[in-house]
């Protein structure tokens, strides 16, 4: 059997917009994904779906395919998507009278069961698995919309559609997994948001979006549409394997996926095979994802010139809380000045003050205002990069579990039957918040071998990312020489040391040598999540950057 060619047109809401006519113009393929959903999306919708009942769904998608739904239908390629958010029904009925403005005979089959009913929550959503977009295809569907599954599953679900994997194909489930791991955030397989971006060939302009061949072992080989920017290389494959993810263990609905299983291997010019995967039963329960209105916050920044900064941030902080109370408030002083210089902004430092309160009035117009206040009557030199304005409300993000048994996952097909997917019936106790397995370095002593200074970044690549109020750091070894140090010297303890932010949180180490790394859980490193982070880098993203940059004794014997 031939294998299956899914490429990924969309990342995240907000993605390329031209990347779906890109994808289909360029090359064969089956099907065509577009992953939409994340943490912040849902909340995005449901501030949507409170305005308009009909809303709640990614609206971008709709004109994308306005562009793209014929040109899909006469070459044979199925599209699915998340893009359906809280509201898959009402996309597919979108799709269908876009199919009839145009002309077309479109078959749109939705999936639906992730919305859960919780009074004190804006939305609760739990991941579901592949199967129901599987049943969907099973019975014809050109286009496929869901809710929140898992990224994962816009893969999985064609590749059991095609190659008719059950329940019990764990291993080949564990692969389609990764593959669908791989391409679900678009160009950041193919040289986006890269290490050595300076290394692709064009410098990281403007990279392809991804494909991945699945085959019916569930191995794969990821590459992309030639004469596409960026490129496929085993480490912008490592780089987006590791992104998100936690230890070995990668639980989804359908399968765990073991991560130190994965083998990598450039098997040509942009050609990376991926095989070797290994997939145990899944919990037996499924992560839920609720959001909340945490209550309304507003930021003003202080620009701090030349001598004396801590002692006018001092100032700066006491007159606002003279003026709104201490409560929420929160400073941020960012060193960002240098001494003796002849430019006004590199000799600033940046005070950003932050207030979050339920009552949207003090932190409106009562906060900024008493800031522009000071304008006359505080520091020298005083002046502000912000203009008054009102509170904006945030969002709070949790996550819990729910039963499998518990959720009515439904395949709507494009007929308009409803047809129930069943749970699985094997299942490993224990769920989404089981305690994870420490590993930690024990040989993280002084070195024995001669030291050379320089920053980290030149022996190993990094790529991080936000889990709700958590972060993920993954540090991979470029070649075979480096990784025996990094695994020895990159402990828990040295990451505090580089990175101080971390020192009083929980940190979790895990090592996956099949790809030279190591991943770094930091629970809490984000509060109460993206929407609620006051933090410089609300979601984690440079954190990995961050570490790189950092100037450390390196093993002189590895060259840089």
């Amino acid at each position: 059997m031939s294998a299956l060619r899914i490429g990924n047109a969309s990342g995240f809401y907000g993605d390329r917009f031209t990347a779906w006519l890109e994808m289909l113009d360029g090359g064969e393929l089956d099907v065509l994904t577009g992953d939409y959903l994340a943490e912040l999306t849902m909340l995005i919708l449901g501030r949507d779906r409170m305005r308009d009942p009909s809303l709640g769904y990614a609206k971008t998608f709709l004109r994308q395919a306005e562009g793209v739904l014929g040109t899909a239908l006469e070459r044979g390629v199925t599209l699915v998507t998340n893009a359906g958010g809280l509201n898959p029904a009402g996309l597919a009925d979108a799709i269908r009278s876009l199919g009839d403005r145009l002309g077309l005979q479109v078959r749109v089959g939705y999936v639906e069961g992730d919305a859960l009913q919780r009074p004190d929550a804006l939305t609760a959503n739990a991941y579901l698995g592949a199967f129901g977009i599987a049943a969907c295809l099973d019975a014809g569907a050109d286009v496929v919309v869901t809710g929140r599954v898992t990224d994962a599953s816009l893969a999985a679900g064609p590749a059991i559609a095609r190659f008719g994997w059950t329940r019990d194909d764990l291993d080949a489930l564990a692969g389609a997994t990764v593959a669908g791991h791989l391409i679900e955030c678009g160009a950041q397989v193919t040289g986006g948001n890269f290490s050595f971006f300076t290394e692709l060939p064009d410098g990281g302009h403007r990279p392809g979006f991804p494909i991945a061949e699945l085959h019916p072992d569930g191995s794969s080989v990821l590459t992309k549409h030639p004469g596409t920017g960026g490129a496929v290389t085993v480490e912008t494959v490592t780089a987006q394997l590791l992104y998100e993810v936690g230890g070995p263990d990668y639980l989804g609905p359908d399968v765990v996926t073991r991560l130190d299983t994965v083998r990598l291997e450039q098997e040509g010019p942009d050609r990376v095979r991926v095989s070797g995967v290994r997939g145990t039963p899944p919990p037996d329960t499924l992560k839920v994802g609720v959001n909340n209105l945490g209550g309304f916050r507003n930021s003003m920044t202080f620009v701090l010139c030349g001598l004396d900064i801590p002692a006018k941030a001092a100032l700066v902080r006491g007159q606002i809380e003279e003026s709104v109370g201490t409560e929420g408030l929160e400073f941020t002083l960012a060193r960002t000045d240098h001494p003796d210089t002849g430019d006004t902004e590199a000799a600033s430092a940046l005070l950003h003050v932050h207030l979050r309160d339920g009552d949207k009035s003090r932190a409106g117009r009562a906060f900024s205002a008493a800031a522009v206040e000071l304008a006359l009557a505080s520091y020298p030199g005083c002046t502000l990069t912000t203009l008054p304005g009102d509170a904006t409300p945030y969002g709070v993000f949790t996550a819990d579990t729910i039963a499998q048994d518990e959720v009515e996952h439904v395949a709507v097909l494009p007929s308009g039957e409803r047809v129930p997917i069943a749970p699985p019936t094997v299942t490993a106790t224990g769920g989404l918040q089981g305690a994870p397995v420490q590993h930690e370095a024990l040989r993280g002593g002084p070195s024995l071998h001669a030291t050379r200074r320089g920053p980290l970044g030149e022996l190993v690549g990094a790529r991080s990312g936000d889990k709700g109020g958590d972060a993920n750091l993954g540090v991979w070894a470029r070649t075979d020489a480096t990784w025996p140090w990094l695994r020895d010297w990159l402990t828990v303890e040295r990451l505090a040391g580089l990175l101080p932010e971390t020192a009083a949180l929980t940190v979790e180490r895990y090592e996956l040598p099949n790809l030279r790394a190591v991943n770094f859980v930091i629970r809490g490193l984000l509060g109460q999540g993206v929407a609620a982070s006051t933090r410089f880098d609300p979601q984690a993203k440079a954190l990995g950057e961050l570490l790189r940059s950092r100037v450390v004794d390196l093993p002189a014997e590895v060259p840089a």
